[in-house]
């Protein structure tokens, strides 16, 4: 279908204009067919979308302003719990010196309780140690002791064997046995 066929049954059903623009009855208005076909059409429209629509529309509105109220009311308690919350801190902070007071003197209390506690552990300690030392001693001496009457007596019986095998005549080695006896009854 070309464009003179679309003017020429335009022109048969509005009219036409000597420069060939379709033209109706008025320059403002429609046809009165159109006026109550449009008019109708948006009655209806109107009246199911005021039926059908303005509920849920109204539903919503109504739910996205209680939201908003909720998020308002949240907002308001999150803030004076906050000023509750900062007063709260900075209170505290007023008070840090004052624990930092407590707590370096519960140190020292404690410090002092275990040096106290430390000592008394190693005066105790050092008994301990002096008294095992002294056990030692004398156990060493008492060792060292038998050690060396033992060694003189084998050293005392090695000699008198060898000077008695040497040349001792009867009275010289029953003298020195004598002699020796005596000694050693004498030291002990």
């Amino acid at each position: 279908m070309n464009v003179l066929t679309i003017v020429r049954i335009a022109s048969e059903e509005f009219g036409v204009d000597d420069q060939g623009h379709i033209t109706t009855h008025h320059w403002l208005f429609p046809a009165t067919a159109e006026l109550i076909y449009g008019g109708l059409a948006s009655i209806i429209v109107f009246t199911l979308l005021w039926k059908y629509g303005w509920p849920p529309i109204k539903k919503a509105m109504n739910a996205r302003t209680e939201r908003i109220q909720k998020e308002l009311d949240g907002a308001a308690d999150d803030r004076s719990s906050a000023a509750v919350e900062a007063a709260q801190i900075r209170q505290a902070k007023g008070d840090i010196e004052g624990e930092r007071q407590r707590i370096l003197a519960d140190a020292d209390v404690q410090a002092a309780a275990v040096l106290t506690e430390g000592r008394a552990r190693l005066l105790v300690e050092v008994a301990e140690v002096e008294a095992k030392s002294q056990a030692d001693i004398a156990a060493a001496n008492s060792r060292i002791g038998d050690e060396l009457r033992a060694e003189i007596s084998r050293l005392s019986s090695a000699a008198v064997d060898h000077v008695v095998t040497g040349s001792l005549d009867d009275a010289t080695h029953q003298e020195l046995i004598e002699n020796f006896i005596s000694r050693v009854g004498a030291s002990a």
